[in-house]
């Protein structure tokens, strides 16, 4: 099964963070990704850049509206994601736990509905 772990976490409180403790976090991160990719569960991760530069779009009766960010309904942004391969939810949750950015804020731990008919699965860089 294939499951979308979304971390959140305050931007604010990030940006405090020292360059130093930044970067070790950044290192853990790639480690876990090294050791999903040699258990043949790791698909893709990245982290986002800050939601000040976002975009939020809705399309309404036809016509296109574009918010920037950032967005003040919430207290954690979206700062990043791993798409990965887990048994079932029980080892995605074990897996999200491993990630620094659950320190840090949260996870949100989604399963992916598999959709025959789309394009190549593969995910491209």
């Amino acid at each position: 099964m294939k499951f979308l772990l979304l971390i959140h976490h305050n931007e604010a409180h990030f940006a405090a963070i020292s360059d130093p403790v930044k970067r070790d976090l950044l290192a853990e991160s790639v480690q876990v990704t090294h050791d999903l990719h040699a258990k043949g569960q790791y698909l893709h991760a990245s982290p986002l850049l800050p939601s000040t530069i976002a975009a939020r779009v809705r399309v309404r009766d036809g016509k296109c509206s574009v918010t920037d960010g950032p967005f003040v309904e919430t207290h954690e942004q979206t700062a990043g994601y791993f798409l990965i391969e887990a048994e079932d939810r029980a080892a995605a949750i074990d897996i999200a736990a491993r990630i620094p950015g659950a320190r840090l804020g949260y996870i949100d731990v989604r399963q992916v509905r598999e959709i025959d008919g789309l394009p190549c699965s593969e995910i491209i860089v």
